[in-house]
């Protein structure tokens, strides 16, 4: 079993669909979950509040080497797979099921009480984030070179999600971290973090953290 395909996938799926899809590029998001039995990317969007969408979950079949998607058979009352053996095939998909998603959305909203424009949040790789001055907030410019990639996860109480970023002003890379903790009342909590750092002191992070990683404990439910 190999995930080449997966990541090859995950590294080009992204600015594909930005390049196919104005609207895509504006709203559009997805995270990684490689860690799962079969490895999947979750795209959405995300709305005020805190609201997230997922329109679509890509799966990859490890033993097969194959990516599908699953889908409700309303007439046989089934779930199937529609593989995509390539590429092209994944974006196309991702793609219609992305507007059939929207058109849904728009759809659902009353135009006389909401304005779509103003629901949307239209932040996506370029945004500002605040990283910790001290006393005060400071915020940066940021593009974000990566997807949200879920680094841990605890049944469907806890994840951890981390996306990689370049700040635009002094070319220093930075690490969103976003804890979040799912309650019996279908909240979410959400601690987020940036760590800001030189290129310079990437090379010394990375190896601290190789030379400690058998000092540390790994998570115990029991």
């Amino acid at each position: 079993m190999s995930l080449e395909w997966f990541d090859r996938v995950c590294s080009e799926m992204q600015d594909s669909l930005e390049s196919i899809c104005d609207q895509y590029d504006e709203i559009g998001h997805m995270r990684i979950d490689r860690a799962a039995k079969h490895p999947k990317i979750e795209f959405f969007v995300e709305f005020e509040e805190e609201d997230r969408e997922v329109f679509c979950t890509l799966f990859f079949d490890p033993h097969n080497e194959e990516f599908y998607i699953e889908d409700f058979d309303l007439t046989t009352g089934e779930t199937y797979r529609q593989i995509l053996p390539n590429i092209e095939d994944i974006l196309d998909a991702i793609h219609e099921i992305f507007h059939n998603f929207m058109d849904s959305e728009i759809e659902d909203i009353d135009d006389d009480e909401i304005d779509v424009t103003d629901e949307i949040d239209t932040d996506d790789y370029d945004e500002d984030v605040y990283a910790d001055g001290g006393e005060y907030d400071v915020v940066v410019d940021v593009e974000w070179t990566t997807p949200e990639v879920l680094a841990y996860s605890y049944l469907d109480e806890v994840e951890v999600t981390y996306k990689f970023g370049v700040v635009k002003e002094t070319g220093d890379g930075i690490l969103h971290r976003i804890n979040r903790i799912f309650t019996e009342g279908d909240e979410t909590i959400e601690d987020e973090t940036n760590f800001i750092f030189s290129k310079e002191e990437a090379g010394a992070i990375i190896e601290l953290i190789e030379e400690n990683m058998d000092v540390m404990e790994g998570f115990d439910p029991s």
